[in-house]
This record gives structure tokens, sequence and C-alpha cells, in this order.
């Protein structure tokens, strides 16, 4: 390989630098944040504060209220699915991702922190398709087959749009 061609002697600079990669490669370094836990053994750093995450849990209707988008960013609702007229479960959806729709100024803002199942399955905003929180959740007996394959519809749409986070008790 002659030098005296300016090609060869552009790449010899490349493939020598290459090869020292190759032959001397850089160690990663971990990121800068203060240790908290894990400064013995393999780990040796964790962050000071971990992100909040959802936890799948069993919520009454006094709980999920507390979570409507107002003093809280969390934003959750609940919708039912129904097998042989009998209710299967009533599926909680973090809904916090939506909250352009879900929140206090959403236009589904009043299914926040609720059971969404009737309103869901009879496609209607109104605030009588929302069950009092003194009384027993609603059974949902009166509901056609049309409105209950919508209620169906919204759920799979959920199920495959938010994070599943409970089930409403």
């Amino acid at each position: 390989m002659s030098l005296s061609n300016p090609l060869n002697a552009a790449l010899v600079p490349a493939i020598l630098f290459v090869a020292y990669r190759i032959l001397f490669p850089s160690k990663p370094t971990a990121p800068a944040v203060p240790c908290t836990r894990y400064d013995q053994g393999e780990y040796n750093w964790a962050p000071t504060k971990h992100p909040k995450v959802a936890v799948y849990k069993d919520y009454d209707v006094h709980e999920l209220t507390k979570s409507d988008g107002r003093g809280t960013n969390n934003i959750l609702l609940a919708i039912a699915r129904i097998v042989d007229g009998e209710i299967t479960e009533r599926t909680v959806f973090d809904v916090s991702s939506g909250a352009n729709f879900y929140g206090p100024e959403g236009m589904y803002g009043n299914f926040a922190g609720r059971d969404a199942s009737r309103g869901m399955a009879k496609q209607s905003f109104d605030e009588d398709m929302l069950t009092d929180l003194d009384k027993p959740l609603d059974n949902l007996k009166d509901l056609t087959a049309a409105e209950i394959d919508n209620m169906h519809g919204w759920h799979d749409h959920f199920s495959n749009k938010y994070k599943v986070v409970g089930r409403l008790v």
C-alpha cells in the first residue's frame, strides 16, 4: 500500500482509530445519580425517587372517586363486562393519558372516578347515567343486548388503549 496515493493516506488514520477502539474499548459509565441504596455489590446507583406506578387492586366507589382528575393527576374509570346476564367484572382503567377526554374539562369528564358502564352502554353523558355513590353498584339488568355489546366494545377499546389497574367491587 502506497501512502503517495491521497485516498490511502486519508484511510490510514481511520483504520488506526477503528483498530484502537477494537483493542481498547471504552467502558460505559453509569449516570451521575446520588446513591441511596444498592451501593454494595453489582448495582452502583439508584434513583433518589422511583416513579409512582399504578398497582392492580380492588377499588370501592368512594376510593375510585378520588381519582377523578381533580386534585390528583390520576384519572380512573370502570366499565363492566356481562356474560349470560351476569356481571363478571368491573374493570378499572387508568385513563390519565386521555385527560383531554376524561379530565374535569373533558367531554367524558363525568365518567372520571366512576363506573361508566351504563353511560358507555347507552352512549349518554348525562349525569343520570351515574349511580349515586351511596347506593349499591348498578346491576345493569335493564340493558338491551345491543347496549351490552356496545359496552363490551368500549371495554375492549379501553383494554387495548389504557392500563388495567384493578376492579371495582
